[in-house]
């Protein structure tokens, strides 16, 4: 296909938006009214962002706008733009492609009605009966629901789950917390959270979310070239090249040649078509340069160019970035009873840590190439090895999935299909989801990140939840059980498929005995799969993540804690100062019940609901960092039985209250720094099974060679002193985790706290407090000096050296002065006489040292008590 042409830099800027009163112009017109006031669109991009950057609209973000931007959903938007046509070709015809088009569009050529569209999901090719010159388009984007039926059977369950769950929500709004009264939308192929979810808003984009471009087609032509690795041997690799084309003939051909990472020629060969529209070659690979995680290797990345010849001649080309590796899931039986759930990548089993990924803006169009680089390379820093994107949201565009090649991160890749029942038996949907499947697998098949296909989420597991067993038909289970694994198998280059997250089968969907789960026991209280909440922690405590040491579960593809963001970041986006609990902190909290994260800061923290908003900040802040290390520790000392974590969530969609690692700006919470500790390929962590029990030392090896050294593990009192102190010899092997050492507990256990470090510091120290934060007397308080030359204050960049006092401090942080500040390090303990200095980069050029603050929980209780009395 030629280069794209027709809409250049310039040009791009020329699509022009009407805004117009709806009475004058109905959904569903076939021209835009004449006296439309016709105002810059933003391509790509969408009707919000075209409307707030011509000033007609408040940001749907900022202080309570989020209904005042509704009426925008509920009308017909028009585009217009003229450009220059290519001139026809004996070779080939004049396609207008739409690489985005969210969501439901009708197109005009000229004046004539060319096209109709109906997904988010799925791009817009419109052939152009060109003859050169200047060609006027117009697309209008209609109110996506706009005459769709109630679906009977999505409808049903939605009543069934409320009856059952008394799920009303305290605003009325919803059938649920998670589950939207208007499912028409399960008739719509757009992203299920457009609509609002327990961590996002209802601000549902539109228009024209992708380029533009012109091309020429040519014919004959390719259409889809995918990679596979077949098998691997010591010094040699079998893959596949698969070429699909329109127009192809018998004496036609595809040559190709794949460039290894150094550059050198790897392999090169032709083969002739069958006849069938599809060419097949098997391509032997020498000594291959495999793709690995970053943690187990280099992510060795082969350019492979792919150009198909018709009498004689070069008819079209393609080039792809591709990989040589094998995936697949290990699901043997295990030595508890149960199956494993184990992604084994070239032949190496591997314990997968990571995160999922939802929308990373509620406005799709918004989302930049830097922003996804910013957001994956934090994963990747953190040790993460798997990214989930998670089907509520949308798939990603090209460059999410090249940048997880280049990155060495996995892709768990779901169809977006979530928590509700959807009328497989539609035939309009059937059609629409047979077309997307198709196309989203085709588009990903070569990407050597990618891990396995999940055909929804929590939709089996809601399904089987409601109906108990109870036969029914029409609900989804086609899609799940039939038309997308059908597609993946004949698409999808080897690539696994599981019918939903979660997929049990053995004790139940979200069961602990085999598949992957999802652990909301901690955060929503309840047993959905590993057991009651113990009677020790009471009806106060029934969401605690001490419940995760209970979980016995194979492979744990959702478990968090929600927390609020950093007030820097809340600041961009409110006029007026945030207070815990008015109006602008209840709209940032889009969980229900609203105060449910006050249960869990109370148990643990001793925090209220009286406190400041400082206070409950940092609270809800270590609470999470708190909790997501602890659940690590134990999953991963349960390698390899257990053999995968994913964080719920990595990213968030806007500034709002949620469970992610890193806010809408950007900047890592707490919880990010603990994990990426928590994440790294060799950890030591502690373990009390019980109050009074010793305190047990685990190493867990997820690399892949033996790791040997030697330990400290002492218990030590937040005044200072040691109160017990052993070194231990350890070497576990590549894929072990063992119990090297115990620790006998104090009678006051409130007074000490373990920990166990590497002198060396090849891994890091792990820390566990023996009671609740509430319990503990941690008071340090620290003295810090800044460092910051001429060159570092104009470059934003300043070092800070922090000393501890007399007494343990915990959670010593440099304040941030803005969202786009980054630290090398955050949320850390310093002992007494301990030093540490941080790198502080993102400072406003020119900014004063004196402005910098370093704080410690310390600093955050005494501020809280002072408030409190």
């Amino acid at each position: 296909m030629s280069a794209p042409s027709g809409f250049d830099q310039t040009q791009r800027r020329r699509w022009n938006i009407a805004e117009f009163d709806l009475v004058d112009s109905p959904i569903g017109a076939a021209s835009p009214p004449d006296d439309a006031d016709w105002i810059p669109a933003v391509v790509p991009g969408g009707v919000h962002e075209s409307l707030i950057a011509a000033g007609k609209l408040d940001h749907p973000y900022r202080d309570l706008h989020e209904k005042d931007c509704a009426w925008v959903e509920e009308r017909s938007w028009w585009y217009r733009a003229k450009c220059e046509a290519p001139e026809p070709s004996a070779n080939g015809d004049v396609v207008l492609d739409f690489t985005g088009v969210d969501t439901v569009a009708t197109v005009w050529i000229n004046g004539r009605q060319v096209a109709e569209h109906a997904s988010q999901f799925r791009p817009l090719e419109v052939p152009l009966a060109s003859t050169g010159g200047v060609v006027e388009i117009l697309v209008r984007c209609d109110p996506p629901l706009h005459g769709l039926p109630q679906p009977e059977v999505t409808v049903e369950a939605a009543r069934k789950f409320q009856q059952m769950t008394g799920g009303d929500r305290e605003d009325g709004e919803s059938i649920s917390d998670t589950l939207p009264e208007d499912l028409s939308m399960t008739l719509r192929r757009k992203a299920f959270d457009s609509w609002g979810w327990d961590f996002a808003p209802r601000v549902p984009s539109i228009g024209l979310t992708g380029e533009v471009f012109l091309t020429v087609r040519p014919a004959p032509r390719l259409d889809h070239a995918s990679w596979q690795t077949l098998s691997l041997t010591e010094d040699s690799a079998s893959c596949r090249l698969t070429v699909e084309g329109e127009g192809l003939g018998a004496e036609d051909r595809v040559c190709y040649r794949l460039t290894s990472p150094a550059g050198s020629v790897a392999a090169e060969g032709a083969a002739k078509a069958n006849g069938s529209g599809e060419i097949v070659a098997d391509v032997e690979v020498p000594d291959p340069d495999l793709w690995w995680t970053h943690d187990l290797g280099t992510p060795a990345l082969y350019q492979l160019d792919v150009e198909l010849e018709h009498s004689g001649k070069t008819a079209d080309t393609r080039s792809l970035t591709v990989g040589i590796r094998t995936i697949r899931i290990d699901e043997t039986p295990d030595e508890e009873g149960g199956r494993r759930f184990q992604f084994v990548l070239n032949g190496q089993p591997t314990f997968a840590r990571g995160a999922n990924w939802v929308p990373a803006d509620m406005l799709t169009g918004s989302v930049t190439r830097e922003i996804r680089e910013n957001l994956l390379t934090l994963a990747r820093d953190a040790g993460m090895t798997m990214i989930r994107v998670w089907g509520g949201g949308y798939y990603e565009p090209d460059e999410f999935y090249e940048l997880c090649d280049q990155l060495g991160l996995l892709v768990w890749q779901d169809f977006m299909f979530t928590s509700v029942e959807y009328p497989d038996d539609d035939p309009d949907l059937r059609a629409e989801v047979e077309a997307e499947a198709s196309y989203q697998v085709k588009r990903l098949s070569s990407h050597p990140s990618l891990a396995v296909w999940a055909g929804n989420n929590e939709a089996h597991a809601m399904h089987d939840m409601i109906w108990q067993g109870e036969e029914r038909s029409g609900w989804g289970g086609y899609f799940y059980d039939d038309l997308l694994p059908r597609t993946v198998n004949e698409h999808g280059a080897g690539v696994p498929y599981r019918r939903g997250s979660p997929d049990g089968s053995i004790d139940s969907t979200n069961g602990v005995l085999d598949g992957d789960r999802h652990a909301w026991e901690v955060w929503h209280g309840e047993d959905i799969g590993a057991g009651p909440a113990p009677e020790e922690l009471g009806e106060a405590g029934k969401n605690h993540f001490w419940r995760y040491s209970q979980d016995q579960g194979r492979f744990i593809s959702e478990f968090g804690i929600c927390s609020i963001p950093e007030m820097v970041t809340l600041d961009r986006w409110v006029t007026e100062p945030i207070q815990p609990w008015d109006q602008q902190f209840l709209h940032r909290v889009k969980d229900n019940p609203k105060d449910k994260i006050m249960g869990l800061l109370s148990f643990e923290a001793g925090t209220t609901s009286q406190d400041g908003m400082a206070a409950q900040t940092i609270a809800s802040q270590m609470v999470q960092a708190e909790g997501l290390a602890y659940g690590i520790a134990h999953y991963r000392r349960r390698q390899p039985i257990c053999s995968g974590t994913l964080v719920w969530q990595l990213n968030e969609p806007w500034p709002g209250l949620s469970w992610s690692l890193i806010d809408f700006e950007g900047l890592p919470k707490p919880a990010w720094y603990a994990v990426r500790d928590a994440f790294a390929p060799v950890v030591a962590s502690l373990r009390q099974e019980s109050s009074g029990a010793p305190v047990e030392v685990w190493v867990t090896n997820s690399a892949v060679r033996e790791w040997a050294g030697t330990l400290t593990a002492r218990l030590r009192k937040f005044s200072g002193e040691t109160d017990s102190e052993r070194e231990v010899e350890v070497q576990i092997p590549a894929g072990g985790s063992w119990k090297v050492a115990e620790l006998a507990v104090p009678e006051d256990p409130q007074t000490v706290y373990a920990e166990v470090r590497d002198e060396k510091g090849n891994i890091p120290t792990a820390r566990l407090f023996l009671d609740h934060l509430k319990n503990l007397p941690i008071e340090g308080t620290v003295t810090w000096d800044v460092r910051a030359e001429s060159a570092d204050i104009a470059a934003g960049r300043a070092y800070v050296t922090v000393r501890a006092g007399e007494s343990f401090a915990y959670a010593v942080r440099v304040q941030p002065l803005s969202p786009d500040n980054r630290f090398d390090a955050a949320y850390f303990d310093l002992a007494p006489g301990d030093s540490r200095t941080i790198e502080v980069c993102g400072l406003e050029p020119g900014f004063d040292p004196s402005d910098m603050v370093v704080r410690t929980w310390g600093d955050d209780q005494r501020e809280a008590g002072f408030s409190r009395a």
